[in-house]
């Protein structure tokens, strides 16, 4: 059986920031992430072994100092954060940071803001709290919704499958061809060079591997993409998902990797998959319990 590793795979920089400098402040004091720091519960739990803690609400957090995750928030949020005398510190992606500004800009320049992405996405609502008015968009059901505006300004989610947003605003074009329609192209450049790796592994594949945490939006879209091009996609989170019979008549196996997952966890899957190849058993069951 051969095993392929998809060209551009597993964590981007922002998450790898994140982590590194939630990792840096807990070293200097008792440190609470707001939320989940990134979607991937095997760096929640390292987090968490390490003595930082997560709270889902402002109001629950006991240490001095917060974080906010590399998803981003809204300056509402993070004003009402600081209101009760916390000290607010931003792990926020940079490319999410782009992307509000990008929003501000088109909201400044007197365009209604349209979002492509998930309306509950923690990094959608940091881009909509600070909005009196707003939509968002995920499918054509949703443009079909639309009202008519003179001028349409358009951002995405930065996890968001590019050919998706680009195919969303040709039909907000079609359905409103009186109105002007700007576009600014805020998917991240990580999630276009895994989306465009995930086409081509499919393509080449029995078997697809696509790992990550079972919440990650970019995770999900993943998997969907491989799906196009290969009829056997599986989405884990870690070695000990896997499946023997999965594997069974596969030629090629082929893995990626969401932009929140670990090495080590992509490690796993390679070596279970190695191990599973060359008939060891006692090795499988070693690396799933890991």
């Amino acid at each position: 059986m051969n095993i392929l590793r998809a060209d551009h795979l597993g964590m981007c920089f922002g998450v790898r920031d994140a982590i590194a400098m939630a990792q840096a402040e807990a070293r200097l004091g008792p440190l609470t992430v707001l939320g989940d720091l990134v979607h991937n519960q095997s760096v929640i739990d390292d987090l968490q072994s390490r003595g930082i803690r997560i709270a889902q609400r402002p109001g629950e957090v006991s240490t001095h100092k917060v974080m906010v995750t590399a998803h981003g928030a809204s300056e509402r949020a993070k004003a009402g954060t600081r209101a009760l005398g916390l000290n607010v510190i931003e792990a926020t992606c940079p490319l999410v940071h782009l992307a509000h500004r990008s929003l501000a800009r088109l909201v400044a320049a007197g365009f209604h803001p349209v979002i492509v992405g998930r309306r509950d996405h923690v990094e959608v609502r940091g881009m909509t709290e600070d909005l009196d008015e707003f939509d968002v968009v995920l499918g054509e059901a949703d443009v079909l919704k639309l009202l008519p505006r003179p001028r349409l300004g358009v951002v995405a989610q930065t996890t968001q499958p590019i050919e998706r947003v680009r195919y969303l605003v040709r039909l907000i074009q079609q359905r409103f061809p009186e109105a002007e329609v700007r576009f600014i192209d805020t998917v991240c450049q990580p999630t276009k060079q895994r989306q465009r790796a995930a086409v081509s592994l499919a393509r080449q594949c029995d078997v697809v591997l696509v790992i990550g945490g079972a919440s990650s939006n970019n995770t999900r879209e993943l998997a969907r993409t491989c799906r196009r091009d290969c009829a056997r996609v599986h989405q884990v989170q870690t070695a000990a998902d896997l499946r023997p019979e999965w594997f069974h008549g596969a030629g090629t196996v082929g893995i990626t990797a969401g932009t929140s997952t670990p090495d080590a966890i992509v490690d796993g899957v390679e070596e279970w998959l190695r191990a599973w190849n060359s008939g060891a058993p006692a090795r499988l069951q070693s690396i799933q319990a890991r």
